[in-house]
């Protein structure tokens, strides 16, 4: 990932476990944008010094329980475009027509996802292999396929 510091435009996390957001911020070039889509079971945690000087420092802040949680957003967004200028957002979902959208500039731009595709009768493997951390990428249940056989 070192290589690939500060050049990228966009990113779209979908990572749907509690992960840190600082290294992918730092693939972002000036005005860049990291959206979150995966919903992790915690909430993360948004580093804002690896945002504003683009790298991590050692410093003691004060007892954030004290500052209202809408004031530290506001705060945190301003540092964001003032100084990095490299924006973080989420969305649970899109509609069909967004949707499609991603779907057609993915095609366009020969964008492709790594998974295991699977077929419906590998599902409780699937799960144990997921209960033993023995997953490298996404499984997709090839569900048309499935049904056929």
């Amino acid at each position: 990932m070192q290589a690939a510091m500060g050049t990228m435009d966009y990113i779209i996390d979908t990572v749907s476990a509690v992960h840190a957001l600082a290294p992918l911020i730092g693939l972002l070039k000036l005005n860049g944008k990291l959206v979150t889509v995966g919903l992790p079971d915690k909430p993360l945690e948004l580093p804002i010094f690896p945002l504003v000087l683009g790298e991590t420092r050692s410093v003691k802040l004060p007892d954030q329980s004290q500052i209202p949680k809408q004031i530290l957003t506001n705060c945190l967004y301003f540092l964001l475009v003032v100084f990095m200028r490299k924006l973080v957002g989420g969305s649970d979902i899109g509609g069909v027509k967004e949707t499609q959208e991603v779907l057609d500039f993915c095609a366009k731009h020969n964008i492709t996802s790594d998974i295991e595709l699977i077929q419906m009768d590998y599902v409780n493997t699937a799960m144990e292999r997921i209960a033993k951390s023995d997953v490298r990428y996404r499984f997709v249940i090839d569900v048309g396929n499935s049904l056929t056989q």
